[in-house]
């Protein structure tokens, strides 16, 4: 059997502050700019989740798309949607939230949880034209 791709788009909101306690406050603020702010600031986040795999020959599913977002939602969705990156999410607890490092994060909350299929591709736009993709180690 080929292996096929599906992949599930979902959406929530979230704010961060990009700040490396590490180094002073003019770096931070050079390096970071509006991105610094100590109030944070928000995005309206797009996730997109693929699983690849061969369809299963009774279903002819990869895997059941609303399995799929059961668990983004009860693994992502839930525990950042209208939240504080830094300050509120366990999984980020201590991690500088770039997309970058949000992406890898979100790859981890999801790796091994799917019931069929692989997980291939975690990719999260923090705006229309910024975007992160993490395909794992």
């Amino acid at each position: 059997m080929p292996t096929v791709y599906v992949t599930r788009k979902m959406h929530f909101n979230a704010a961060h502050r990009l700040h490396n306690p590490d180094k002073s406050d003019a770096w931070n603020q050079e390096t970071f700019g509006k991105c610094n702010s100590p109030n944070y600031h928000g995005h309206n986040y797009n996730l997109e989740v693929t699983v690849a795999g061969e369809p299963d020959p009774e279903t002819g599913y990869v895997i059941d798309l609303g399995d799929l977002k059961q668990i983004i939602n009860e693994r992502v969705i839930e525990k950042v949607d209208h939240k504080n990156l830094n300050l509120e999410v366990d999984f980020m607890e201590g991690v500088l939230p770039s997309t970058e490092h949000f992406v890898i994060a979100i790859w981890n909350e999801l790796e091994g949880a799917l019931p069929s299929g692989q997980l291939h591709c975690v990719r999260l736009y923090e705006t229309e034209r910024n975007m992160a993709e993490y395909r794992g180690e």
